[in-house]
């Protein structure tokens, strides 16, 4: 199999200027062996769609924005296309007509992160559709995450214990925010807008079940879902409700968190008990303490199982993180042996394996049913997983922004009955 990253490395970078919109072009290349699809590596999981990352279902673009290694508080829009059956990616980057080679190499070392691109990641996908005919027939085996892992992190604890619109809200405020915090100026006034519907129910059911939903786990899948961003600007839906547009920039880095005071955060960003845990978690990888260098650099061991259980403990270790969040950060790291196990995962086992289990005994259906495919147990789950949603809402690079919040598991049963009958 070719390598994909020494390809790349190989051939020289090559800007192309477009002054007349102030922007410049990159080449990705790509391994022909790979069969890489630019829309199948981004719409492969909830992320994707989470602020500030925007796919366009009508031109198949991915835009963000991407930061740069000469001044890591830089970020400029990108966006990435790719021309139907081509080996290369056109990455377009904005607001600038120069970048020296070491800003270049950072923009694509981000791309290749998001869309899993390296000789390795090339290597999983192909051993992977050696045990799943049906993932390789539909070129399922890339699962997108963010540009660094960091941001994988903070993400993964909005998606715990709280509503799908609210995490969206949450992803939004913080990007929101982080437009302050490049100018220097701060809005004490902000509330992120959010529908309060399911908001409030969920408040008054947890006055009257406190010591059940304390234990109670959201579905995760639903809570990956973000609506888009027109590069560093966004719309809350695709409505005609302009008061909903708020200015939103990158994700905000660890040096941008950890300076801030925890209860500013959690009011400013309507993070909840969540804003204390983010802004321990931004001073820990300031200070040291969590090593996401090294933990990505350990990931790209051949060795890399190895090194499973030590990576699992130091999350293990870091206030807000619970097994099912260490168990997703570990996916986006690239450890595909483990699924994380939630009510979703109990919801799928019975509406698909027809399998009546508990979150105590469904580790056992687990092995049972995607032991075979070990050591890409995940990869065969999230393959069912993403086919069953898309089969009841329709493919999600062609769902508007405003159909996102559809993709809950209340309207997956009404769905279902509809075609039922």
């Amino acid at each position: 199999m070719a390598a994909t990253e020494t390809t790349t490395t190989q051939t020289p970078i090559s800007p192309t200027k477009h002054t007349h919109h102030h922007s410049i072009s990159l080449r990705l290349p790509l391994s022909e062996a790979s069969a890489f699809d630019l829309e199948k590596a981004v719409c492969s999981h909830g992320l994707f769609m989470m602020a500030p990352n925007r796919w366009d279902p009508v031109s198949r673009t991915f835009h963000r924005p991407l930061r740069l290694s000469s001044s890591p508080s830089t970020s400029l829009p990108v966006s990435i296309s790719q021309s139907p059956s081509s080996d290369v990616l056109e990455i377009c980057v904005s607001g600038t007509d120069c970048l020296c080679t070491q800003d270049q190499e950072a923009i694509l070392g981000q791309v290749r992160r998001m869309l899993r691109i390296s000789e390795g990641d090339d290597r999983v996908v192909w051993e992977f559709h050696k045990l799943h005919d049906m993932a390789k027939k539909k070129g399922f085996g890339r699962i997108f995450r963010s540009p660094s892992l960091f941001e994988d992190m903070v993400k993964c604890m909005l998606l715990c214990n709280c509503t799908f619109s609210r995490t969206l809200a949450m992803a939004k405020a913080l990007c929101a925010l982080q437009v302050e915090l490049k100018a220097g100026n701060f809005s004490e006034d902000f509330t992120p807008k959010t529908p309060h519907t399911k908001e409030l129910k969920r408040k008054r059911a947890k006055q009257k079940r406190k010591s059940k939903t304390a234990t109670k786990l959201e579905t995760k899948f639903e809570k990956c879902i973000q609506e888009p961003t027109n590069d560093l600007r966004e719309m809350t839906n695709d409505s005609n409700d302009h008061d909903d547009e708020v200015e939103i920039g990158d994700f905000p880095t660890a040096d941008e968190l950890a300076a801030l005071d925890a209860e500013y955060l959690g009011v400013r960003c309507k993070l909840g008990y969540r804003a204390q845990r983010i802004v321990s978690l931004a001073q820990s990888v300031v200070r040291g303490d969590v090593q996401v260098k090294k933990m990505e650099e350990l990931c790209n061991d051949s060795n890399m199982l190895s090194f499973y259980d030590t990576l699992y403990a130091q999350l293990l270790g870091i206030p807000g993180f619970g097994p099912f969040t260490c168990a997703n950060v570990l996916m986006c790291l690239g450890y595909f042996h483990k699924i994380p196990a939630d009510t979703e995962t109990i919801r799928h086992l019975k509406s698909v394996h027809k399998i009546n289990c508990t979150i105590t005994t469904i580790e056992m259906e687990i092995v049972a049913i995607y032991g075979k495919y070990a050591p890409f147990q995940f990869l065969a789950y999230w393959f069912e997983l993403w086919e069953y949603y898309e089969e009841a809402f329709g493919k999600t690079s062609d769902m508007a922004p405003s159909d996102y919040m559809r993709i809950t598991a209340t309207n997956m049963k009404t769905t279902k009955r509809k075609k039922t009958n």
